[in-house]
């Protein structure tokens, strides 16, 4: 009797005993949230990763907001709107594509354990697990000062009265939305990069990296967030990881936003982005400064500091 080479006996274990035949999809967004959970979910090997993400999303994400929102005074609130706000309409029509920034890195994890099978197996378990640290990095800023913006109260389309029912609106310095739709591109590609399948999946690739753009204008666009959430959120991932998004790219991504849309008009998005550049390029300067001691959040709280507080 043949003895099963070692990496097949691992690979026996941590994948289902059958995988049916799937077609694989030729687009991210063609994927469906609901069998991704059940293909992760009967998965052993990614079980209890998808499980302890899923705790620090709702650790550092929803019970700090709730706990400052029952609790108040405990941690500062700071209000960080800016006036360029004003030049971004309110478009309750966007309301769709900001509130998918979740399912947008759940169809990423489903598309790459379609077309690579186990060999998807620990770049998705690592996916999981990044994406749990990136709520809980953000965590560091939120634990001491909190930040919110003047959101509209607007609930003719169901879904605003669920952001408004489920959402404190507490944590926008660094945007947890950006933060994570950049997560998502940028690391999709890394995992092409180690693959060997740049060239055949770049098409996916950069479909990523338009829907993290287009994610990010509409948190603008629906008044989740104000643009000076923007630069903090490139800021804190490119100290988060400066191999998959350096300053170079940070600096691309903020040049596009906006560049193809109708509204803000070309004068009021080239305003838009300048600032985004230059606060970028302030956090990043300041965090790599000898005052900041190796802290990365030290600009951003010297940031809040310099902003008014909620009351």
């Amino acid at each position: 009797m043949t003895e099963q080479p070692a990496d097949e006996q691992i690979a026996s274990v941590i994948a289902p005993a059958t995988t049916p035949a799937i077609t694989p999809a030729a687009a991210i967004a063609d994927e469906s949230v609901p069998m991704t959970f059940i293909s992760i979910l009967g998965r052993p090997y990614l079980r209890t990763t998808s499980l302890r993400c899923l705790a620090s999303i709702f650790r550092n994400f929803f019970f700090l907001q709730y706990r400052r929102a029952f609790l108040p005074g405990r941690v500062p609130v700071s209000r960080a709107d800016h006036p360029l706000d004003s030049k971004i309409p309110f478009l309750p029509g966007k309301v769709n594509i900001y509130l998918d920034f979740v399912a947008f890195w759940i169809r990423t994890l489903s598309f790459l354990l379609r077309n690579f099978g186990r060999r998807a197996l620990e770049p998705v378990r690592n996916f999981l697990e990044t994406m749990g640290h990136i709520y809980a990095y953000a965590a560091e800023v939120y634990t001491k000062n909190l930040s919110t913006t003047d959101r509209p109260f607007y609930i003719a389309r169901p879904r605003f009265l669920l952001i408004h029912a489920v959402d404190p609106h507490l944590m926008c310095i660094p945007s947890l939305h950006v933060m994570v739709v950049i997560r998502t591109y940028t690391l999709f590609k890394e995992i092409l990069r180690m693959l060997g399948e740049e060239d055949r999946f770049s098409t996916q690739a950069e479909e990523l990296r338009r829907g993290a753009l287009e994610i990010t204008e509409a948190v603008l666009y629906v008044k989740q967030h104000s643009v000076n959430c923007i630069p903090a959120a490139l800021y804190a991932m490119t100290m988060y990881d400066p191999g998959l998004f350096p300053a170079a790219e940070a600096q691309s991504f903020a040049s596009d936003i906006f560049r193809d849309a109708k509204v803000p008009g070309a004068a009021d998005g080239a305003e838009i982005r300048e600032y985004i550049l230059t606060m970028y390029k302030r956090f990043l300067s300041e965090g790599g400064s000898e005052q900041s001691g190796g802290n990365w959040t030290k600009p951003l709280f010297d940031f809040l500091k310099e902003l008014p507080r909620v009351v």
